[in-house]
């Protein structure tokens, strides 16, 4: 029994309402003063659950009540208390862990069957052999291709325990016999570092899209890479990144800061306050380090902007962040769910809190993003709303402000002609990423002559394979689209996914980058003040 999530407070009065008759006209031992005493607040919902398990008329799904209730309560909370069911748990745990247990390749389902875009590096496929291109058909003799067959289904045949092994069927162009591979499971990074590469001579690029257990590690990598290319200043692309560990963006600020600064306390309900003071075992403090942060860049990302920009260290570059400056900690419920539940408020050094206010509900404080958008705030600093009442300064006398994001101290308004409905469309509906991967199966060895930088910096999309896009979606939609307005950026998206599906990681944003307005600025910037 599937509930949308709108009716849920509904759903859940109606349900303590129905709970209260029916403990009042049935034969129990207990009576409704029983169920509604102060002794029996944890008694309550078990009982109505019971209630409607034994006597309802009807044959109810008991366990979508369990969730309905939950869910109901945590929306009455805050927006950031969330209910994760037991289904949803391992996917939820690997995406924060970043990693789990695999062969180790990206694909798409092309014509019913499991087609590889590319065997990620190092991994058991990349090993056993497995190429772009490659049709996988079977997995230990069972067939994985067909129409009834889905993602889902493949993803289980192809996951198992760590050093198990998985014997694949697949057929490759130009070779006449199917292929047999032995691929033993191992596990499989899930990336939170999506590029790091160097902008200048000496100013190096690091994006992080997430806060995972092992993003600190991965930014510790890249910037040893970085430093021995050189890097003496950092531009650090923190735009779209959700948040995730606390404790992990801790890690990543102390780099930047000198021993003792402090990186930001936490308050809980009872008034306890715990500090967070950067160690010394950063060593990049002298560095010029750019955060650049837009209108999706939340919590953890904000720790890291709200940290620097109140110690005077590095310069914060963008459009004002999400704010969210709540921290939750993550509870299992006994049945392989569990609950993320806010038990404090994160403040910035100066003291300064960036939640934006949910005292009006869940969906006024979602609609939050369209009200700045409408208001022009995107496009113009002077749009962003602040209150004189939380006014903070930072050592150096800087005034920033609290109460709903961190405000840059570079504005870079929205690039509007990456900005349109057609655009959107085909990134979230992958058409582009499949109309790339079938140009690639015609010839990938035109490809061969390329070397990863020799692509990035003079492949140039021809007319004519735009035109090719052009019939290929209108084939596909029955649509009647051109690309008169905004040719250019869909060139620079194919070349993009060009990259990523020829190269991996990091050419995607690489490619993206050269006409980014937000790096131009950063890159302006540093070579004003060397």
């Amino acid at each position: 029994m599937k509930i949308q999530r709108k009716y849920l407070p509904l759903l859940l009065g109606i349900g303590v309402a129905a709970g209260i008759f029916i403990g009042g006209k049935l034969n129990f031992s207990d009576t409704s003063d029983r169920l509604f005493s102060s002794n029996s607040k944890k008694d309550k919902l078990n009982r109505l659950i019971d209630y409607i398990d034994y006597e309802y008329v009807d044959e109810v799904n008991t366990d979508s009540i369990v969730d309905v209730t939950v869910n109901g309560i945590l929306e009455n909370l805050d927006p950031h208390s969330v209910y994760i069911p037991k289904e949803d748990m391992q996917r939820v745990s690997e995406n924060m862990k970043g990693d789990f247990v695999g062969i180790g390749i990206s694909f798409y389902t092309y014509k019913d069957t499991i087609t590889v875009i590319r065997a990620i590096e190092g991994s058991p496929s990349d090993k056993a052999g497995i190429k772009g291109g490659d049709r996988i058909i079977t997995a230990d003799g069972d067939s994985i291709f067909g129409k009834d067959l889905s993602n889902t289904d493949v993803v289980n045949k192809l996951k198992g325990p760590i050093d198990s092994k998985v014997e694949l069927g697949v057929i490759r162009k130009g070779e006449s016999k199917v292929l047999k591979f032995t691929v033993k499971r191992d596990h499989i990074p899930i990336r939170s570092v999506d590029a790091a590469y160097m902008l200048t001579e000496t100013l190096g690029y690091i994006k992080i899209n997430r806060f995972a257990e092992s993003t600190y590690k991965e930014f510790s990598q890249e910037l040893k890479k970085l430093k021995k290319q050189g890097v003496r200043d950092l531009a650090l692309d923190l735009r779209g990144n959700p948040g995730g560990f606390l404790s992990v963006a801790e890690q990543i600020v102390d780099e930047f800061l000198e021993d003792d600064k402090l990186i930001l306390f936490t308050k809980n309900k009872r008034g306890k306050i715990e500090k967070s003071y950067a160690t010394k075992k950063g060593d990049f403090e002298d560095a010029k380090v750019y955060v650049l942060i837009d209108e999706n860049s939340a919590s953890a990302s904000e720790i890291v902007a709200g940290a620097l920009q109140d110690n005077d260290q590095g310069t914060i570059v963008g459009r004002r962040s999400y704010g969210k400056g709540l921290v939750q900690r993550e509870m299992e419920l006994g049945d392989g769910s569990a609950v993320r539940l806010t038990v404090s408020r994160y403040y910035t050094p100066t003291g300064r809190s960036i939640q934006r206010s949910y005292e009006n509900g869940n969906k006024d404080y979602y609609d939050d993003y369209f009200e700045r958008l409408n208001r022009g705030e995107f496009l113009d600093p002077e749009k962003i709303q602040v209150a004189d009442s939380l006014k903070f300064t930072t050592p150096k006398g800087k005034v920033v402000y609290g109460g709903g994001g961190i405000i840059p101290d570079v504005f870079v308004p929205l690039d509007m002609s990456m900005q349109n409905e057609t655009l959107t469309f085909l990134k979230r509906r992958g058409f582009i990423s499949n109309f790339v991967f079938e140009e690639l199966e015609k010839d990938r060895d035109a490809y061969n002559d390329y070397s990863r930088e020799n692509f990035i910096s003079s492949f140039v999309v021809s007319d004519d394979l735009v035109l090719a896009f052009q019939d290929y979606l209108n084939f596909k939609t029955k649509a009647n689209i051109t690309f008169v307005a905004y040719n250019d950026e869909v060139k620079q998206y194919i070349k993009a996914t060009l990259a990523s599906q020829l190269y991996g990681n990091g050419a995607f944003d690489e490619v993206l980058n050269q006409s980014d307005i937000m790096i131009e600025e950063v890159i302006k910037l540093d070579q004003e003040t060397n």
